[in-house]
């Protein structure tokens, strides 16, 4: 689960004032969460720079790297003249501070080259690492950065779809009769809403593909629109994931609250469904709805072993939504 940007900047101000701010940070999060904004806000607070210039040529002690070559990658004399600029000694007691954007676009000698900066970091300096895909970042620089991840701009869409979710869980207690058939129908509604979560992740990025195109498309090489192509189709995937494993967590938390309600727990993440979940913990007994939940810790292995989705939602349902 990302932060907010506000509180990722909070936790990061209050690094800072205790002194305990790290030397590299890896900042991601999908388009639209805001990385460049909290990036410009945390080098503003270590450097005293505006946070409107961070990025601008006005910026002083501020190194920027970003994809500029033909192929749209991160090449290793930008990394070079990068660590050139941060050797150099900071003017009024600033810290400098060096942000590479699309980090996961750095060729791989140049990722191996900031590696040696990432190990033995220039005194006085601010690393940031901005990327909306870091799974595509060696380990070798994951492993040294602390990771702060951005929730979607868009994370009231995935509220709506956790909304839907609990709608057909408390529509299921009212369904006195759960049947194979019922158990099945469910499966099916629950695959549509991860249908949709896919249909419109894809549309929303195939949208900032075509700003890219038209931005890049006389700028660039054939290979760098190819190689983009594949980071989005991979970009789609990993939202994708992000907002189906909420959505089994909505799971988790439901028949969570029908055991807390059945041991007479007063704690209950489901509110708004405390009278569904009541309702199902007095007509199943404990051992019963503890073995739904490891029913669905099963669906969380098998979809995290890439075991087929639609084949493992419906043999979870058939277990879980059977009297």
């Amino acid at each position: 689960m990302g932060f907010s940007r506000a509180v990722a900047f909070e936790y990061l101000r209050r690094a800072h004032e205790q002194n305990r701010l790290a030397h590299a940070y890896l900042i991601s999060g999908p388009t639209g969460s805001g990385k460049q904004l909290l990036a410009a806000e945390l080098a503003s607070l270590v450097n005293g720079t505006k946070a409107s210039d961070v990025f601008s040529v006005k910026a002083r002690d501020i190194f920027i790297a970003q994809p500029e070559s033909k192929s749209r990658r991160i090449i290793i004399e930008q990394i070079r003249d990068l660590e050139h600029t941060l050797q150099m000694r900071a003017s009024n007691g600033r810290h400098k501070v060096a942000i590479i954007s699309e980090a996961d676009r750095l060729q791989p000698q140049a990722a191996n080259a900031f590696l040696k900066t990432l190990e033995e970091p220039p005194k006085d300096s601010l690393l940031l690492l901005l990327s909306a895909l870091p799974e595509a970042l060696p380990d070798t620089i994951l492993s040294r950065c602390i990771a702060i991840p951005l929730a979607p701009a868009d994370e009231h869409k995935s509220k709506l779809e956790e909304k839907e979710l609990v709608k057909l869980l408390q529509q299921a207690v009212s369904e006195q009769n759960w049947s194979i058939q019922y158990a099945y129908r469910l499966a099916q509604k629950f695959q549509r809403l991860l249908r949709v979560i896919r249909e419109q992740i894809k549309d929303e990025t195939d949208e900032t593909l075509k700003r890219e195109e038209a931005r890049y498309k006389n700028s660039t090489d054939g290979a760098w629109l190819e190689e983009r192509e594949e980071y989005y189709k991979a970009l789609i995937q990993s939202l994708y994931l992000q907002r189906r494993a909420r959505l089994i967590e909505i799971l988790f938390a439901w028949w969570s609250d029908v055991l807390r309600s059945s041991s007479e727990v007063s704690r209950i993440d489901l509110p708004n469904a405390r009278r569904e979940t009541g309702a199902l913990a007095k007509r199943f007994t404990p051992t019963e709805i503890l073995r739904r939940i490891r029913c669905l810790e099963e669906l969380r292995d098998h979809l995290n072993r890439n075991i087929q989705e639609a084949l493992a939602i419906e043999v979870a349902f058939l277990a879980i939504f059977t009297a």
